[in-house]
């Protein structure tokens, strides 16, 4: 019974612990940090061309620009509970902010390829704490009733970032020069660093694991470390290089499968073993014992292949097969930037009165039925059409990243709170590349699918075929060309559409497939702990 007194004694000020300054200027400083890093993973997308120019390099050897930026950034984000209880998630959080900041000025001065991705991996180690760290100061800054309003802020960065991304990289890269997309950075990281240093503070729980480690001598895992290295980069190199390279065509990605799946089997191991020895784990793997959590976790992933594989899909549609350019082809996406903000606060109010999973239903459900409409795209359509259509895919986005962010932190003890950031960070970032990988490969071998059996139908046995051929000919006579040209030109124009119509095809087998998993996640929802503000049920 003492000993019962002593723990409620302990956690009681953690429980009653309120920052000193405004809550909601707090949410302001670290969501523009979240902006920031969020933006930088898709804005320098639509200006690799200019960049490859510029500094000599192939496209192929430009997409490693990419590639290390998500690498370092998948590495760090799961390690930043770890080190916030080393050195204090304040002094961690600003530490990343001002290598980010840092790390983007030398990427806008690089002379070269390869010292452009030596500072895109420091940015992205910078960037990589970011994220985790500013959503466990959201949790520990908001009582649980308010967390969710918290989370809509929070959420309107990490939703629109994405969305405005690829705009902004091609109306900076057009009107100035593409060093600019990096340079952009500066000011916004010097802000942050000094609201940071004047509003946020550690909360107790923070303080005392850091007076813990000191008194204990702590000794860094570097092993551990090393092995999340291995795992997390491994798998983020696979993802974002597995098409390009023919997938276990290539040597190449098997080695780097084989690296994936022998890191993370021994990353597990050793985490487990850290656990049971009651070490600090550098990932906290008892978090999945909580099923709210776990599932948490997977909705998360899923969110993230549904968000960045239409962000990347969307475009690309639009560029590839109907002629837009790259900055029309972004603003019909920033309809759904715009839907996205102005529904994230009215979820932000609804989370404190109406149980979470009822929302997070209702956004895998409007998702999916989205999805569907959107798989019955033309050709045809206008501008407005593809903008109505972004604008429906992001009403059920905004209903699911304010829940289940604060669904994932029920049944959690305050002092975990920064593991939780991570991992759903983690799970988000993975997602996002997933679902791009899940993109490029489809679109290739759906195209090559449809295009075989339309080609089928391409013969002289098809009674249509011929009468088309002699009229697209007599239509090239008439402009200059000789018989022989025409009757080729008609044959090209033929087989340029059923190369464009098999396009379209898989860019909707590919819309499907996101639907599907989309609705494969509604009945998992009920199997989480109810969540009405700050109540939790069984």
């Amino acid at each position: 019974m003492a000993e019962q007194q002593t723990v409620t004694a302990n956690k009681a000020p953690q429980q009653a612990w309120r920052p000193k300054h405004n809550k909601w200027a707090i949410a302001l400083t670290v969501t523009l940090a979240t902006f920031m890093e969020i933006l930088d993973t898709s804005i320098a997308n639509v200006s690799l061309p200019h960049i490859a120019g510029s500094l000599a390099a192939t496209q192929d050897q430009a997409t490693w620009i990419l590639t290390s930026y998500l690498v370092s950034n998948a590495v760090v984000l799961p390690t930043s509970a770890y080190f916030s209880s080393i050195v204090g998630r304040k002094r961690f959080y600003m530490i990343c902010v001002a290598l980010f900041g840092i790390s983007s000025f030398l990427c806008g001065i690089a002379p070269s390829l390869p010292l452009l991705l030596l500072f895109r991996v420091l940015q992205g180690i910078g960037g990589g704490g970011l994220a985790p760290s500013e959503q466990s100061i959201l949790a520990d800054t908001f009582e649980p009733a308010k967390r969710g309003q918290a989370f809509a802020l929070y959420g309107l960065a990490v939703v629109t970032a994405p969305a405005i991304g690829p705009t902004l990289g091609g109306w900076i890269t057009d009107n100035y020069d593409w060093r600019w997309i990096f340079f952009i950075n500066i000011p916004v990281a010097l802000v942050s660093l000094f609201l940071t240093n004047r509003l946020v503070e550690d909360p107790p729980h923070v303080v005392e694991d850091v007076k813990k480690a000191r008194r204990g001598g702590f000794r860094m895992d570097f092993l551990g470390f090393g092995l999340v290295a291995l795992a997390f980069g491994s798998l983020e190199v696979l993802l974002d290089k597995g098409q390009e390279d023919d997938w276990f065509g290539s040597h190449f990605i098997v080695l780097f499968f084989v690296l994936a799946v022998a890191g993370m089997a021994a990353l597990l191991w050793w985490e487990i073993r850290a656990i049971r020895q009651k070490k600090r784990p550098i990932l906290d793997l008892t978090l999945f014992k909580n099923r709210t959590f776990a599932l948490s976790f997977l909705m998360m992933f899923v969110i993230g292949v549904v968000l960045y594989g239409t962000v990347v899909l969307i475009p690309l549609l639009l560029q590839n097969l109907m002629g837009y350019t790259a900055e029309s082809a972004g603003m019909a996406l920033s309809f759904g930037g715009i839907a996205t903000m102005c529904c994230m606060p009215i979820v932000g109010i609804l989370i404190g009165k109406v149980d979470a999973r009822y929302l997070t239903a209702f956004g895998f459900l409007i998702t999916a039925i989205a999805l569907f409409y959107t798989s019955g795209l033309t050709l045809q359509m206008s501008f407005g059409y593809a903008a109505k259509l972004r604008v429906y895919q992001t009403l059920g986005l905004a209903f699911l990243f304010v829940p289940i962010n604060t669904l994932s932190y029920t049944g959690v003890p305050m002092e975990k709170n920064n593991d939780v950031s991570g991992l759903i960070n983690l799970a988000r970032n993975i997602g996002g590349s997933a679902g791009t990988a899940i993109f490029t490969t489809m679109l290739a071998r759906r195209s090559q699918v449809h295009q075989n059996f339309l080609s089928e139908h391409i013969s002289h046995i098809n009674p249509m075929l011929q009468p088309r051929l002699d009229g697209m000919a007599h239509q090239f006579a008439l402009g200059g060309s000789s018989l022989v040209e025409a009757s080729n030109q008609a044959i090209a124009q033929i087989y340029r559409a059923v190369q464009q119509q098999a396009a379209l095809l898989a860019y909707l087998d590919v819309i499907q497939f996101f639907a599907i998993a989309a609705l494969c996640m509604l009945p998992l929802v009920f199997l989480m702990k109810k969540h009405v503000g700050g109540a939790m049920g069984h």
